[in-house]
């Protein structure tokens, strides 16, 4: 785990270097967890409709730490205005598994116009053995979250999370919490 413990504070410096990136922090009574995202339409100077993103996660748990890299790409909906999809890829690692989950993303941006910009997103990750390694057989995680932009770039969010993981011979609850945390964005 040495290694992941170094690669998550060199994307989080690397994120700080670029704009329309992010860092978050969430935290509950057991959990944290340290989020970053780099847009990479900024690095490459990209301006189609899709948005893709560099994102790195680090959730430690009680019982264990899980650390996170992936890939995805993000648009609009065309005709329902607000609506965010998106698709990705991430490596997931803990002490007994390493997977690639398949990643579908949704949110979306509430109208409402005399509050701070509000949105609801969901997430749902999914290894199947076939991209399950080491003791895994599966790995799938579900989150949902509500956020708001209370200053700007600036966010405050709360959300609930379920990482589930599949081995031989036992299935484990990884994380089953609701979570409450900030966001910058810059």
């Amino acid at each position: 785990m040495n290694l992941q413990k170094l690669f998550f504070p060199l994307v989080v410096a690397g994120g700080l270097l670029h704009a329309e990136s992010s860092v978050g922090l969430d935290i509950n009574n057991d959990d944290l967890e340290l989020l970053a995202s780099v847009n990479l339409n900024v690095l490459t100077d990209y301006e189609g409709g899709t948005a893709y993103f560099l994102n790195a996660g680090y959730l430690h748990t009680a019982g264990d730490d899980l650390a996170s890299f992936g890939i995805s790409g993000q648009n609009t909906v065309q005709g329902i205005e607000g609506l965010t999809l998106g698709l990705g890829i991430n490596i997931v690692m803990t002490d007994n598994l390493i997977g690639l989950p398949l990643v579908a993303k949704a949110a979306y941006r509430l109208p409402f116009y005399a509050i701070p910009t509000t949105s609801l997103g969901v997430s749902y990750a999914f290894s199947p053995k076939v991209l399950t390694f080491l003791d895994g057989e599966n790995y799938k995680e579900f989150k949902v979250e509500g956020d708001m932009e209370v200053i700007s770039k600036f966010h405050v969010f709360t959300g609930y999370r379920n990482i589930k993981t599949d081995y031989e011979d036992y299935h484990e609850t990884f994380n089953n919490s609701f979570y409450g945390g900030m966001k910058l964005s810059f």
